[in-house]
């Protein structure tokens, strides 16, 4: 299994702090975004390489980054080429430039790079394991509002996903969903095919929402929390509650 870390947005919403540099290599006290995660990340035996997909502003960056680092499976670093928020290709066809650029041909982990997680990856690997399908995650939220903002499933009583909406106004559930997902290699045409048919190219979700309705997939419920580092705001509060952990 493949480790795929989205990582080249542009990080507009936090001004100078990510004008010149990767919002996933900020600081959390010693360590960055992206490292607490690929310190859990690393240690599943199942991966067997990191891809983080980044764009043509950030990649000397995170090619500096990596050379640093001391994890057990090797650290691949590609470029889209973008150098604006405004030119950007969008998650959906990052994740598939790294597929093809790399001839990506097993199962695969698709991450987000700006959360702080409080769970390990290796609960979710090993439910897709059990489930032998494509799966996504997903986490009870009470606020209507917030559901209103993201992805939401409906689920039968095998947490099997009958349906997904992004940012529905009348959210059916309660289970959103956050931006990880494995997706086998069997289910690869569908991603591969997936923009041509139709399916949308900005965020992670997108790619979800088109694979739900394609193929079977299961969502796992998320047994611990994560804190999503969207706002200079919100960095700053990861920084003074995370900073010394």
């Amino acid at each position: 299994m493949k480790n795929i870390v989205i990582a080249a947005g542009y990080a507009t919403r936090l001004g100078e702090l990510t004008r010149n540099f990767p919002k996933p290599l900020l600081s959390i006290g010693n360590n960055t975004i992206l490292g607490r995660m690929l310190d859990d990340i690393d240690t599943i035996p199942d991966i067997t390489e990191h891809i983080i997909i980044t764009n043509h502003k950030f990649a000397h960056i995170f090619e500096q980054w990596a050379a640093e680092q001391h994890y057990t499976k090797p650290i691949t670093i590609i470029d889209d080429g973008t150098s604006t928020n405004e030119t950007r290709l969008g998650a959906v066809c990052d994740l598939l430039l790294a597929i093809e650029q790399l001839h990506i041909d097993d199962d695969i982990l698709v991450v987000a790079a700006d959360n702080l997680l409080f769970f390990s990856f290796n609960e979710f690997v090993q439910f897709a394991k059990e489930k032998r399908t494509s799966c996504i995650m997903c986490h009870h939220q009470p606020s209507i509002e917030k559901l209103q903002r993201t992805g939401v499933v409906e689920l039968d009583n095998d947490h099997r996903v009958l349906n997904m909406e992004e940012k529905p106004q009348q959210p059916r559930t309660h289970w959103a969903v956050p931006p990880f997902y494995i997706y086998l290699k069997a289910d690869l045409p569908l991603l591969r095919n997936s923009v041509a048919n139709g399916c949308g190219k900005d965020a992670p979700g997108n790619l979800a929402h088109y694979m739900v309705h394609h193929t079977t997939m299961h969502a796992w419920p998320m047994t611990a929390g994560r804190f999503d580092i969207g706002s200079l705001d919100t960095y700053h509060q990861a920084c003074q509650q995370y900073g010394q952990q």
